[in-house]
């Protein structure tokens, strides 16, 4: 039976053993489109995060992927075009039972006034990675990710440790809501600033924040004493990031780490400009929005001049991937580009070995299918440590969201291992119910974005899209039970190609063969990528596992 959701009554969190679908395959991907609205920043209007990123296109889109998912068979494909559905094809057993695309523009009309036109035409939606795939998480499916940068940072810069040290961010959205929580468990002092309060008081109600101080002075003195204390603290500050960092920048406060995920990609639903207020936004977003476009990007330019200040002062800045930049360097500062993106700056060695955000949600609801998977982490991963050690923390530190579900990053056999042991575990009882396995698009071989993922690589290929496509259909005939190709990222167009995959661990021989081929040749392509790239972490990795890359 579905679970009472108090974030949003209306959204009840799916789970039990009773399923409405003709099998577990379709139930699965069902219950994971209903979770991510139960997770998600307005779920009454579709949007799970990001301002605009949706599960469906509209209520009937989505009602008729309900009706379809429920009464489908296993030999069926449901075809789903920037979430709306399509198609009901006759294919096999072994094929996919939801193939989707969200997002794809031609290349010369990839603009975002192209999508805005389109969006309200109701032609198109953005899926917005993970929310459109039905694969979000809520913020723990960032959590890990921010805290591996945290961590990164702290061995490079700071001896290992973050205690005493104080971090400066802006945005508690559904991504950046992550940031706190983060740099708490990471042993910071973290200062969140958010124009909007409902969203500090969110992330204090669900333990991701300390406290919401009432001014910036009161902020910096808490953050101070923190540091002398070296005690770890999530601090939120209601205000305007473009008008804050300016002001902590001019008192010669010099933070030890600075980034900032606010929704800087868009700037009709997303950003707010300095000197505007959330009720004249919303207005302008209909009446005006080419005002809220011209003074976003004043307002950001505003706000990564004062990074950059921070950086020639000493800080570690970088940015989170929210294309800021992008949006600052079109707004005038020539140089926004000399702060670094968080994946080429301490990622990449990661992600060239296929390491990545890897996840599982309990289809069940129960929290302690959970549990007994993190068990089983623990004892065949041993000596891994930055798993070990998040598996650790999260128990601690980490609220479940919705289906009860974890994140950790595991690389290439590390991520089918651990699923087809979970198969096992579903087939034999151990566990409650079948369980979702998925990760972000944000993954190795999956994403092509030359302002985040792949901004730099050392062939020159940023900008090629081929590899999340070769993906997506690599996923198609290794049978996943969806898959999505996504585009968009600034002003949802143009920006960046991935692929999202899910298969279901329900139990059976057929689902350990899934999971098998698709996981297995999911981060096999990763590191090929990385390899062709000419990257020696991955050519050693493609060696060393026998993956089968093909060098010229």
């Amino acid at each position: 039976m579905p679970k009472p959701n108090p974030r949003h009554p209306d959204f009840p969190i799916p789970g039990g053993p009773e399923k409405r679908a003709k099998s577990w395959r379709a139930e699965g991907l069902l219950r994971l489109m209903e979770n991510v609205l139960a997770v998600g920043e307005a779920p009454d209007k579709l949007i799970v995060y990001a301002a605009l990123g949706k599960a469906a296109r509209s209520w009937p889109a989505h009602d008729a992927i309900v009706r379809t998912l429920s009464e489908m068979d296993e030999d069926q494909t449901l075809i789903i075009q920037s979430g709306k559905p399509v198609g009901l094809l006759k294919t096999s057993a072994a094929a996919p039972m939801v193939i989707m695309a969200n997002c794809n523009i031609v290349g010369q009309w990839a603009k975002a006034e192209v999508f805005y036109d389109l969006e309200r035409k109701g032609l198109i939606c953005w899926g917005g990675l993970t929310a459109g795939a039905w694969q979000y998480i809520g913020s723990q499916g960032v959590i890990q990710g921010t805290y591996e940068i945290f961590m990164r940072i702290a061995e490079r810069r700071f001896n290992g440790s973050l205690k005493g040290r104080f971090i400066l961010t802006a945005g508690l959205g559904g991504m950046g809501g992550a940031q706190p929580l983060a740099g708490r468990m990471a042993g910071a002092a973290i200062l969140c600033i958010d124009i909007d309060p409902k969203r500090a008081e969110m992330r204090k109600e669900i333990g991701f924040l300390d406290e919401i101080a009432p001014d910036l002075d009161t902020a910096l003195k808490m953050i101070e004493e923190a540091k002398a204390e070296g005690r770890a603290t999530s601090i939120a500050l209601i205000g305007n990031a473009a008008e804050i960092y300016p002001e902590i920048a001019a008192r010669g406060i010099v933070p030890d780490i600075v980034t900032d995920q606010t929704s800087a990609h868009d700037l009709v639903y997303g950003y707010v400009p300095a000197g505007y207020d959330l009720d004249r936004v919303r207005r302008l977003r209909d009446q005006n929005p080419d005002e809220l476009i011209e003074g976003g990007r004043k307002s950001i330019a505003r706000h990564v001049a004062a990074m950059l200040e921070f950086q020639q002062k000493g800080a570690e800045v970088f940015d989170n991937g929210n294309l800021i930049r992008t949006q600052a360097k079109q707004g005038g500062i020539e140089n926004a580009f000399d702060i670094p993106i968080f994946t080429e700056a301490y990622l990449r060695p990661l992600f060239a070995r296929a390491i990545g955000p890897f996840r599982w949600m309990a289809l069940s609801g129960e929290a302690d299918d959970i549990a007994k998977i993190d068990d089983l982490v623990l004892q065949m991963f041993p000596d891994n440590k930055i798993v070990t050690n998040w598996i650790k923390l999260a128990r601690e530190n980490v609220p479940f969201e919705g289906l009860p579900a974890r994140i950790a990053w595991l690389g290439h056999g590390e991520r089918t291992a651990l699923a087809r042991a979970v198969n096992k575990m579903v087939a034999d009882g151990t566990l409650a119910g079948p369980v979702a396995f998925s990760r972000d698009h944000l993954d190795a071989g999956a994403m092509a974005h030359p302002n985040i993922m792949t901004e730099n690589m050392r062939d020159g290929s940023d900008a090629i899209a081929d590899w999340p496509l070769l993906d997506a259909m690599t996923l198609c005939a290794s049978g996943a039970d969806l898959v999505a190709v996504h585009s968009g990222g600034g002003g949802y167009a143009g920006y960046m190609t991935s692929a999202g995959v899910t298969v279901i661990a329900d139990g059976t021989d057929e689902a350990d063969a899934r999971l098998d081929h698709a996981l297995t040749n999911d981060t096999s392509l990763g590191v090929i990528r990385y390899a062709d790239a000419g990257y020696e972490d991955a050519l050693d990795e493609a060696a060393k596992k026998q993956i089968g890359h093909i060098r010229l």
